[in-house]
């Protein structure tokens, strides 16, 4: 009975609670009706009273679901969910999300507010004020019944829903802790803490204390320091350029207060993040830097701490990170000193580890450059000498290798010390030990070449004996020690140990490994390489094992090996002559492997690029464009530049000589450029801009003119890469063949070329203005005037490119149109663009202007020009002047003529308020000082100084450098005598400032002009034991 009464008090109990909840529901969706958007799903909306049986019609809507029947019998409302049914495949004209703060029950979506890729969370966004000011009273009576309907429940509310008779309520183990669920897995990604700094989401590990709000009152001083370090290092790392200088300041002037502790326990984990952009592990090296200058020896606690974080960074795959890891070893052993970085790292010198004593050996190598090897050779004397352990000797002499390779011939000093310290591990008993000192003599040989043979006397014995007894990797390292030792001895002994050690160097030829022939070819190229050695002995000795041994397919897949054969092949070809070696290889340019043609092809190119084709003769001459021109034919990777670069440098080479080969190779050309791959059609027309001389060389004029038409012919190409090559083939055919005999005529060229010129690719951009400015400057009798305004008006968006090449190449083209069609309305089209915004556009409208008086004479344009500066307008007044100082600058000694008719304008310049006006007309004087030096025009130019002078003290960098530069220019013109009176009424004036400026000025009078002063300086009078005149100044011859 007890039980059924419990069962039936139950079943009340969830009705009550039941139809309480309903109610909640139905509240809840009151709300969100009312708050409902027009576009909302109309699926979505319900009656507000869920007992009315009249419901309105529906108005239909385009984005409309498809009609689902509706059942008569109504289940219970319940809140919606995205989860209640079957996914339905939502088409193109879906709904637009909405971005903006979220209705209560929605997933929370990115508003204007929030960063990218910051995780949206709608608690997060009711606190920030931003965010509160944009919500409407709705949406906070919302966010307010969430929290509230969301509130964890209390005893008392827990047990008026459950029953309290036949249970009891159990208690918590004395040793539970609840667990407190983290802000930081609900809370929405921080996205800046002050300052509008963004916070990436890798930061959070290391600056999660600054993002909690907490009254510093609260906090200990420790704590305090840490955040404001904190503060310091995120503007640093993520602020503004103008923020990072002033936190980086601060670090440094609060070095010392904040402390070494506080600053490294920060610095430390945050610079071995691995998530720091190179940028940032800059920045921070840079915070390092500082601190450690400021701190000096109150670092050395703290230097074990440091290397521990930083000497693995000498051994990165990055090279920047590298190069920063030893400036910071470097500033820290300037810190600290010598004895306080070894007595830290010699525990490491010994270490079992092999990674450890490789960064020591070269953090070692870092301290002796900043602080001189002189004062590490008794350190390195002890620890390679040493009996302890095997380890320690290892390390000591691959210090001394790091030492070679990190300050190159700067150990030429020390050589003979390094050597003899290094020199009794040639003998030692353990291999690794042997092996690290060759390679250390090798790396002493080549930073010291081609000096220094004195120095390795003592070892060249061992050495001997070593290649003759050891093998493998042993071997490997005995004979590159050999090899950089020969090339620095005298002929007749390189001779000498050139055949001595070529019988081990052949017998290793057959080696496998990959590392032996590495070693063995770069020894055979030094060997080859060196005077004493005679072509006779490496063609009969050394070149038939060579290529049989080397000259294999396999070589070609190894970047490595395939470099450094061609490279030892190069240097036998200057020993014994290019054919003999282009005879060997030549038929390999028809080997199935396309990896060895390119080889083949590499090594022909670099041959006959150094030595010529004249030794090749005729027998080999046509085999050799057989095989070039099948290997071309045969390409089937993109990358094509090898077979190009070798068939321009050989067609080049053999220059006349290829006359009969001539329609062949123009046939395939033909062929290419009709090919359906654009990288094939690229190649041909890249090839036609490098064969196009030698063609006109070997007199073959109608095929210029064949293959121009038909380069014309495709200049509707729709890929610009090739529209760039056929562009770049037309201008090197209308270089060759001239204007007048030109196929296609210049006249029906021209204006195909004019729409290409709207082309925003770089290469058909650059190219086809060239090949306007050469039809413009060398057949302007072609060009009409229409056609050249059309061009111009072209050219004036070129000339704000982000490429220089094609700024450089649109203002030149200007001057040659100016000088074809004439410069007024050319002018005219320049000087309305000096009003545009755009700076760039304006700078080069003015080089432009420049251009056109080089080329059309100063004459017809200084008067439009001096025209347009009465327009009371700074962008229009600022582009006149920096064409004059461009037009001075360009017309030189012709400037004699003008510069009485600029003087008056260069005076109001003068004058102006604007600093930028100043600035501009300073460099303009300067130009007109150093073109008219001679010429009598110092009336002018005295007039001009006067108006200059007052900008002494003017505190802009830009300015101040105008005005030094000017002084400059007419310290040249008028005589430094003249400035020097200037300049002495300042030289001790009360005022430091006014000091400064001038004690700066009488240097660079003092610098330049020392000996033309001493007349200029003022008398002294005797005094009874001083006497300081000179009578030799005052005779006159």
């Amino acid at each position: 009975m007890k039980i059924s009464k419990i069962i039936k008090r139950l079943l009340i109990q969830f009705q009550n609670y039941k139809k309480m909840m309903i109610m909640m529901l139905n509240i809840i969706q009151n709300e969100s009706d009312q708050t409902m958007s027009e576009w909302d799903d109309s699926s979505l909306k319900k009656s507000n009273n869920t007992n009315n049986k009249v419901e309105s019609t529906p108005k239909r809507n385009r984005w409309d679901e498809t009609p689902i029947a509706k059942s008569t019998v109504e289940e219970t409302p319940k809140r919606r969910s995205r989860w209640d049914e079957t996914p339905v495949n939502v088409n193109h004209g879906a709904q637009t999300p909405v971005y903006g703060m979220n209705s209560g029950g929605v997933t929370p979506q990115y508003n204007s507010m929030m960063a990218g890729g910051v995780t949206p969370n709608l608690k997060l966004q009711q606190q920030s004020g931003a965010n509160l000011m944009m919500m409407d009273p709705a949406q906070l009576q919302i966010q307010k019944d969430i929290e509230e309907r969301n509130k964890p429940w209390t005893d008392e509310e827990l047990d008026s829903l459950l029953p309290s008779e036949g249970y009891e309520i159990l208690q918590a183990p004395p040793n539970y802790v609840p667990v407190v669920q983290s802000k930081k897995l609900t809370a929405q990604t921080p996205v800046g803490v002050a300052d509008g700094i963004t916070i990436k989401p890798e930061d959070q590990e290391y600056f999660k204390n600054i993002l909690k709000e907490e009254n510093e009152e609260d906090l200990s001083p420790e704590e305090v320091k840490e955040r404001r370090i904190m503060k310091l290092l995120l503007r640093i790392k993520n602020g503004t350029p103008p923020m990072r200088k002033q936190a980086l300041r601060q670090l440094t002037d609060k070095a010392v207060e904040f402390g070494p502790a506080a600053l490294f326990n920060q610095i430390l984990p945050l610079f071995t993040s691995t998530s720091l952009e190179d940028q940032e592990r800059h920045l921070l090296v840079k915070v390092i830097d500082r601190i450690l200058y400021k701190l000096d020896d109150l670092v050395r606690p703290y230097v074990r701490k440091i290397l521990s974080v930083i000497e693995p960074f000498l051994i990165d795959q990055n090279y920047y990170a590298r190069i920063e890891a030893r400036e910071i070893i470097s500033n820290l052993s300037k810190a600290a000193g010598l004895a306080y970085m070894t007595s830290t790292m010699r525990p490491d010198i010994d270490s079992p580890e092999e990674d450890i004593r490789n960064t020591t050996a070269r953090a070692f190598a870092v301290v002796a450059s900043a602080l001189g090897v002189p004062s590490l050779l008794p350190f390195l004397k002890a620890v390679c000498k040493s009996k302890k352990s095997w380890q320690a000797r290892h390390t000591g002499i691959k210090i001394v290798q790091q030492i070679a390779i990190l300050m190159g011939c700067a150990i030429l000093p020390h050589l003979k010390n390094l050597v003899s310290i290094v020199e009794h591990g040639l003998t030692d008993e353990q291999p690794k030990v042997r092996t690290i000192t060759a390679l250390a003599i090798s790396a002493l040989a080549e930073a010291a070449t081609p000096y220094g043979i004195e120095s390795f006397d003592s070892v060249l014995k061992p050495l001997w004996y070593g290649i003759r007894q050891y093998r493998e990797k042993g071997l490997a390292a005995f004979l590159k020690a050999i090899g950089y030792i020969i090339p620095l001895m005298e002929a007749s002994y390189a001779s000498y140990y050139t055949k001595e050690v070529m019988t081990i160097l052949i017998r290793e030829f057959k080696t496998n490994e990959d590392e032996m022939k590495k070693i063995v070819l770069k020894v055979v190229k030094q060997c080859v390489s060196t005077e004493g050695v005679e072509s006779d002995y490496v063609r009969e000795e050394i070149i038939p094992e060579f290529f049989k041994q080397f000259w294999v397919r396999r070589m070609a897949l190894d970047k490595r090996n395939y470099k450094l054969l061609v490279e030892t092949t190069v240097e036998i070809a200057n020993k014994v002559g290019g054919g003999e070696i282009i005879e060997r290889i030549v038929d390999d340019l028809k080997d199935e492997s396309e990896a060895y043609r390119k080889m083949v092809m590499e090594a022909i190119d670099k041959i006959v690029s150094e030595l010529g084709a004249s030794d090749i003769n005729t027998g080999l001459e046509e085999r050799l464009i057989d095989g070039i021109l099948y290997a071309f034919q045969e390409q089937t990777t993109d990358d094509n530049s090898i077979m190009l670069q070798g068939f321009g440098t050989v067609v080049l080479a053999l220059n006349t000589r290829i006359k009969p080969y001539l329609q062949q190779i123009a046939g395939t050309i033909k062929w290419r450029l009709n090919n359906k791959s654009a990288k094939v059609r690229q190649q041909a027309a890249d090839l036609i801009s490098r064969i196009a001389p030698v063609m006109m060389n070997c007199g073959e004029e109608q095929l210029l003119s064949h293959l121009g038409q038909i380069l014309y012919e495709y200049l509707g190409e729709e890929y610009p890469e090739v529209l760039g090559s056929i562009l770049g083939a037309l201008k090197a055919i209308v270089n060759v063949i001239g204007m007048t005999k030109m196929t296609p005529p210049i006249k029906d060229l021209l204006p195909r070329l004019t729409p290409i010129l709207k082309n925003r690719h770089e290469k058909v951009q650059e190219n086809c203005i060239d090949l306007v400015g050469r039809i413009a400057d060398r057949g302007s009798d072609f060009v009409s005037d229409r056609e050249g305004m059309r061009i111009c008006f072209e050219l004036l968006d070129m000339l704000k490119a982000h490429k220089k090449g094609i700024r450089r190449a649109a203002v030149n083209t200007f001057g040659y149109i100016a000088k074809a069609i004439g410069p007024q309305e050319v002018l005219t089209t320049l000087l309305n663009n000096l009003k545009v915004q755009d700076r760039q556009n304006r700078v080069c409208t003015t080089v432009a202007i420049a251009i056109v008086a080089e080329t059309c004479a100063p004459f017809t344009v200084l008067p439009g020009l001096i025209n347009e500066y009465r327009i009371p307008e700074l962008n229009v007044q600022n582009g006149v002047l920096k064409s004059l100082s461009f037009l001075f600058e360009y017309i030189g000694e012709m400037g004699k003529d003008y510069i009485y008719a600029v003087t008056t304008l260069l005076e109001d310049a003068l004058m102006d308020r604007d600093a930028v006006h100043r600035q501009t007309a300073c460099s303009a004087i300067k130009h007109i000082a150093l073109g008219v030096y001679g010429l009598g025009c110092e009336d002018s130019l005295t007039h001009l100084f006067n108006y200059v002078w007052p900008n002494v003290f003017e505190t802009s960098p830009h300015v101040i450098n105008a005005f030094l530069e000017a002084v400059e220019g007419l310290r040249f013109a008028l005589g430094p005598n003249i400035v020097l009176q200037y300049t002495l009424q300042g030289l001790f004036h009360p005022s430091r400032k006014v000091r400064n400026i001038y004690w700066k000025l009488y240097n660079m009078l003092y610098i330049s002009s020392q000996d033309a002063l001493t007349p200029s300086y003022p008398r002294t009078q005797d005094e009874n034991e001083n006497h300081y005149q000179r009578y030799e100044l005052d005779y006159v011859i």
